[in-house]
């Protein structure tokens, strides 16, 4: 097993501890933000650069394998929505957001495997995937470390820094989102001859 693929294992490995900590129950702040929250950021940080760093080195050291082509995308996709589920759980980000990536998931992952049955056509990734992907990334992170629920900046109980990184989070949830349908109609689009 090459390298590029251990770090998608990792990265996999790292999301059942991400889902633990907040079990925990660590009741310390540190600077105004939970510690529990702050863990979990940190590991969802080092799980996401893992992503970045494993399609660069098996790009770069020539060690794309089919393995690593099934894995990386679905490791990508058990982060991000486990990540989403706890700010869920948590009351801090409305249900309806991880289930329109999750729906978009489900519809471009399938879109993904009629492709490949039928004779390896590739459907690239468009300008509102990679939107999708850093904008996502961003509002996950950033949400981690923001206390209040979605859109609380809207609700005028917010003021200074709290309403600041909250009105972030809410329109990089919302870009996200946006970028998510829109990616998902591209491949919707892109795959008409599929269908036919």
């Amino acid at each position: 097993m090459n390298l590029a693929n251990k770090l998608t294992i990792f990265r996999i490995i790292l999301v059942p501890i991400l889902v633990i900590i907040p079990l925990l129950g660590i009741k310390q702040e540190w600077f105004g933000i939970s510690v529990t929250w702050l863990l979990v950021d940190i590991i969802f940080i080092i799980a996401s650069v893992t992503d970045k760093l494993d399609g660069y080195i098996a790009r770069s050291k020539n060690q794309v394998t089919t393995f690593g082509k099934f894995l990386d995308p679905l490791a990508d996709k058990i982060l991000v929505l486990a990540a989403m589920l706890l700010l869920v759980e948590d009351g801090r980000l409305p249900a309806w957001i991880p289930i329109i990536v999750l729906a978009r998931e489900f519809i471009v992952s399938g879109y993904r495997l009629i492709a490949v049955e039928k004779g390896g056509i590739v459907i690239a990734a468009s300008k509102w995937g990679k939107l999708k992907t850093v904008t996502q990334m961003i509002a996950i992170v950033l949400a981690f470390v923001d206390m209040n629920a979605f859109g609380k900046c809207f609700r005028g109980t917010l003021s200074g820094g709290d309403f600041i990184l909250n009105a972030i989070v809410t329109f990089l949830m919302i870009i996200q989102t946006i970028a998510t349908i829109f990616s998902g109609y591209d491949y919707l689009k892109g795959s008409k001859k599929l269908l036919k």
